[in-house]
């Protein structure tokens, strides 16, 4: 039960912080503001990451190849965000903790609930299952930028760096995915089962 208990505070957290950066947005209809976060990996994965941990809640038993692939995609939310992204803006407000719940709070907790109760029973073809979202992110970027110039960041943007260096971005994107996995896995297979008790 502490399990669940955990799992819904933590996608409570997701829904409350995807929800504080969607008030402070700058005003407009819902549907753009809706479409523009639809965009950026960093929404889409705390809102798939909220429908996860509300499901554990309910009783689903995660398993541990896709306990891996939720934890490799938070916590890439937020190393790009603190290493490559933080210095861009600076948000105030309700922006700044809509910020620190989706890039901060959410990968720091998602790990702590990882180490304590998620699943460890993976294998190394499970790394693949880590490469699907952000390998359908990547085209869902390429087709989305390539049809209405909309690039979510400075790193995937077609436009300015062309289809050369924009290939390179995303191959060098999928391979810190694979090698952040690739950690994980070893961490899992060296742990072996959840610290604490369901």
């Amino acid at each position: 039960m502490l399990s669940r208990f955990v799992a819904l505070l933590i996608g409570t957290l997701a829904l409350a912080s995807l929800r504080g950066h969607f008030d402070a947005m700058a005003g407009g209809p819902v549907g753009d503001k809706l479409w523009a976060m639809a965009g950026y990996f960093t929404f889409l994965t705390n809102l798939g990451l909220a429908a996860l941990m509300f499901a554990v809640a309910r009783g689903w038993r995660m398993p541990g190849g896709v306990g891996l692939a939720l934890l490799v995609s938070i916590v890439m939310v937020g190393a790009v965000y603190h290493l490559l992204l933080a210095g861009l803006s600076h948000p105030v407000g309700l922006a700044w903790w809509a910020t620190q719940g989706l890039h901060t709070a959410g990968p720091v907790v998602v790990c702590l609930w990882w180490l304590g109760f998620a699943d460890k029973d993976v294998r190394w073809r499970d790394l693949g299952l880590a490469l699907v979202w952000p390998g359908v992110y990547g085209a869902y970027v390429l087709v989305r930028g390539y049809l209405t110039g909309f690039w979510p960041y400075p790193f995937l943007n077609g436009d300015e760096l062309g289809m050369g260096r924009l290939g390179v971005n995303i191959l060098g994107m999928m391979l810190a995915f694979a090698g952040l996995s690739a950690v994980v896995i070893w961490v899992a297979r060296s742990v072996g089962k959840p610290v604490l008790v369901k």
